[in-house]
């Protein structure tokens, strides 16, 4: 036996000293390393690999809390359960980071060199880069740390060189000049889902363009007139009778003496400013655009420090964008070509790293074609070979797929993997899987690597397969991949989940996993997101030191219910820790009394026979139980299943069963003893993926194996005689009934009532004669009674089958109680009406929050069923 079964409980429970023993002892004895050769049946799930740059935040907790619970059932299952972990190498969040620590050093990596400052990133990444790691065996996760990835290792290194290769020699990797979203302080181009848009107040310039020839000009409206220096055009809408004339004319462009046309394109909204708008096809995507189809100059006006470049009229060359903006309105002012301004709302696009302003800059990059790769990732989803859970979640996918961009894959970073493809003097272009030693061309030696990195999202794109070892066929590979389940955030559905399917299907012929779920964007306590660096809302770490890891960990599965989002804050802990304590305290409760049950044999088979109607009703229960857990966990509803147990193991077992227990306990009924052995035991195993340190410590001090709970199979039914298990559910709602009604009238808890029944069913009658101990044990009944005569002065509550009457004559003063509870039924009618009030009101429902409407419904849902409880008792009187 792992542990001294006879050990005193401590009265509380202290998860510290439990939580670091068990995770050292599932680690060491192997429990989490997985076996390529076993037979059984496999189930894989890789993790979502957190930045090498990380520390655990509340999304982190959640990525990898959900898989920890189902990767622990499935290994109780009796299945070959692979958790494989890594991190990611973080491009320009890794980069960032030591460019800092050079600054203070009064240092930049070009001052360093590549090679230097690579050197640098790798001590960086050593030093600092597995704080993740231990925080996640702080969460008690069960990841083979044997098989530990990381996305710049060999194996994954040669992975993304594969895989670009193989792009290349099937045409889908391109150079292109391309408007990219360029971040300025990064230094580096960067995707549109880096890019998180900021409302920002600023203003419409309405700027005249004269006409070339003639008298007149066109107005168009702008919100960054300083890159009005680079128009080459400008657009109206064809169907837009007031510029239909001047279509094909040439204006005089303000400030710069160019002449540009007027050209005609169905993208211009009419309704925009004055319907002419602007072209500047190498600043703006959607100028781009239109220049590509018009043919228009490419000017570029700012350049990579977001300065004026040459292009433009000497008198600006040089500023920052910022005082460009300032300068050109001036001149435009003096010139008389600034008509009017405008206040003007519009969204900023910002980098998600820094939160500088992008600028939007045509540049070449390497970009992969997406529409052939788009069409059997969105099959696959279509079909049903990849399900989303919350399934909304698939239209989303559905629809960003269908509209697809080309992926820029370029960055302008040193720490990555770097494209592989050489340039010779002779212009040949070399793209190889190993680093070439010459030029197959012309011979020399002298070859020179692109100064580009992939974008970090090329090797996360390959995740599930690369760190499985393709391009080999090694036996990780042939067991575990395709993998089964994965989760993450909302926000990179695209980033990530999209690119992992298209990328596996391209390469592996397979789907990377089956089931994507989609978990809830947790909020702080204002509905605020979190942000650490903002000091906004929950450290989990800190959470797991207050109250334990078992807490926190079930706190965060009973909030997980598949909304869009839910609020977080220190206090909703409390809800784990108190669980914790229960199950505990209960455990420590039972403890003698099932100390030296034997669960073998004639023993076990002759105390199920004893058993009496309440050991079977408890046993009912937790087959209902196990049905909601395995129906919850195979259609990932976290929350009923951490509800479910919570319910049962509070209420059924603990406010019921115990008490009802007492008796057979007292009496030394076998079949009370085996039933709390084989419901325990079972409850135990149900609650262990959940809150996995507690429940291995309970499973050793109550002595229900020689091994770890681990290695115990999850629950089956257990079997039971049901004939009279729903009597003893009418004999709960019945004590139910009691006590509520001693609730309502205030009677003093040492005072006994009566309690009469009027039924009917006479089955139900006998039973309750029968077990007659247990009503008044647990109703503070002093008599129990049959008659179909309701007693004067007595309170009634209805249940199925019967009718419960209290006699409360001489119990409490029914004067004094009737004006009390006429005073309570006015006041629960005002309130009703306060909330009826708040329904009439078509825009409550729009504007409040949705948690608000449902906590409203569920406080009217109360008031009135307590309002139709007091009537009835008025009425009584």
């Amino acid at each position: 036996m792992l542990e001294d079964n006879h050990a005193d409980f401590a009265p509380r429970y202290d998860p510290k000293p439990v939580e670091e023993k068990w995770y050292k002892y599932w680690e060491d004895k192997g429990f989490f390393t997985a076996d390529a050769g076993s037979d059984k049946p496999k189930y894989s799930i890789v993790i979502p690999p957190p930045n090498v740059t990380g520390s655990l935040h509340v999304g982190h907790a959640l990525d990898n809390v959900i898989p920890d619970i189902l990767i622990r059932r499935k290994k109780m299952q009796g299945y070959e359960t692979l958790w494989l972990p890594g991190t990611d190498h973080a491009g320009i969040g890794t980069q960032v980071q030591v460019e800092r620590l050079l600054a203070k050093q009064g240092l930049t990596r070009f001052e360093l060199g590549r090679e230097k400052f690579l050197e640098q990133v790798w001590e960086w990444k050593e030093k600092f880069g597995n704080r993740i790691v231990n925080q996640l065996r702080r969460l008690g996760c069960c990841l083979d740390w044997t098989r530990m990835r990381f996305t710049m290792d060999e194996m994954l290194s040669r992975a993304v060189r594969e895989a670009f290769v193989r792009y290349y020699e099937k045409g889908l990797i391109y150079r292109g000049l391309y408007i990219v979203n360029w971040c300025p302080r990064c230094r580096t181009a960067i995707s549109d889902l880096e890019v998180k848009y900021q409302e920002q107040n600023s203003h419409l310039w309405y700027v005249r363009y004269p006409l070339a020839e003639g008298e007149g000009y066109v107005t168009v409206a702008t919100t960054r007139p300083e890159t009005m220096l680079g128009d080459t055009g400008v657009a109206v809408n064809p169907d837009d009778q007031r510029y239909k004339s001047l279509v094909g004319k040439k204006l005089k462009l303000p400030l710069t003496g160019r002449e540009i046309p007027v050209v005609a394109d169905e993208v211009v909204e009419m309704e925009f400013g004055t319907g002419a708008v602007k072209v500047t096809p190498a600043h703006d995507p959607a100028d781009f655009e239109i220049g590509e189809r018009h043919g228009l100059e490419r000017i570029k006006v700012i350049d990579e420090d977001v300065k004026m470049t040459a292009a433009v009229p000497e008198v600006y060359q040089g500023l920052t964008r910022e005082e460009c903006r300032k300068q050109v309105v001036e001149d435009l002012e003096k010139a008389g070509l600034l008509e009017k301004i405008e206040p003007y709302r519009h969204s900023v696009g910002t980098c998600d790293r820094c939160d500088a302003v992008i600028e939007p800059l045509a540049s070449e990059q390497w970009f992969v074609k997406m529409k052939p790769l788009a069409g059997p990732a969105i099959k696959a989803v279509e079909d049903g070979t990849v399900k989303f859970f919350p399934e909304r979640w698939s239209k989303v996918y559905l629809d960003w797929m269908g509209n697809i961009r080309d992926w820029c894959i370029s960055r302008q970073l040193w720490w990555g993997h770097r494209i592989p493809i050489w340039y010779c003097g002779c212009g040949e272009t070399i793209v190889a899987r190993e680093d070439p030693k010459k030029c197959p061309k012309c011979g020399s030696s002298e070859l020179r690597q692109d100064e580009d990195v992939l974008d970090t999202w090329f090797s996360s794109a390959l995740w599930p397969f690369s760190t499985m070892g393709w391009p080999d066929q090694i036996p990780d590979f042939k067991k575990f991949f395709p993998t089964d389940f994965i989760t993450t955030d909302p926000d990179i559905i695209f980033r990530w989940e999209a690119r992992m399917i298209f990328s596996s299907l391209e390469f592996t012929g397979r789907v990377p996993f089956d089931h994507v779920y989609i978990h809830s964007t947790v909020l702080a306590k204002t509905g605020e997101r979190m942000s650490r660096s903002k000091g906004i809302g929950v450290d989990p770490l800190e959470m797991t030191d207050r109250y334990g890891t078992d807490a926190v960990r079930f706190t965060i599965t009973f909030l997980e219910s598949q909304s869009q989002s839910y609020r977080l804050w220190d206090e909703r802990f409390e809800l784990g820790r108190n669980f914790c304590n229960k199950v505990w305290n209960a455990c420590r409760l039972v403890h003698p009394h099932i100390s030296g049950f034997q669960p073998e044999g004639d023993a076990l088979r002759n105390a199920r026979v004893s058993a009496l109607p309440v050991d079977n009703w408890i046993r009912n229960r937790f087959n209902r139980v196990l049905e909601s857990v395995n129906e919850g966990l195979d259609k990932y509803a976290f929350s009923q299943v951490a509800a479910t147990l919570y319910d049962f193991f509070r209420h059924d077992l603990c406010d019921w069963y115990l008490e009802f227990s007492k008796l057979g306990l007292k009496n030394g009924s076998a079949g009370v003893h085996a039933t709390l052995y084989e419901v325990l035991r079972g409850t135990l195993q149900l609650l262990h993926p959940v809150m996995p340190f507690i429940t291995e410590e309970l499973w050793q001090r109550l002595g229900f194996s020689d091994g770890s709970i681990l290695e115990s199979a999850w629950p089956e039914p257990l079997k039971l005689d049901k004939q009279d298990t729903d009597k003893v559910e009418r004999m709960r709602q019945l004590i139910v009934a009691v006590r509520n009604i001693r609730s309502e009238m205030r009677v003093p808890v040492k005072q006994l009532t009566d309690c009469v029944v009027s039924t009917e069913d006479q089955d139900l009658a006998d039973f309750l004669k029968k077990n007659q101990g247990l009503v008044k044990q647990a109703g503070r009944v002093a008599e129990l009674r049959f008659s179909d005569q309701r007693p004067a002065r007595s309170s009634l509550a209805v249940i199925p089958g019967c009718e419960v009457y209290v006699p409360l004559e001489g119990v409490v003063d029914i004067e004094r109680e009737a004006d009390r509870i006429s005073k309570e039924i006015d006041n629960l009618k005002r309130a009703i009406a306060g909330i009826d009030a708040k329904f009439a009101n078509p825009n409550f429902e729009k504007r409040a929050r949705p948690e608000v409407v449902e906590n409203e419904r569920k406080r009217r849902a109360e008031f009135q069923d307590k309002l139709a409880r007091l009537e009835r008792q008025l009425e009584s009187f």
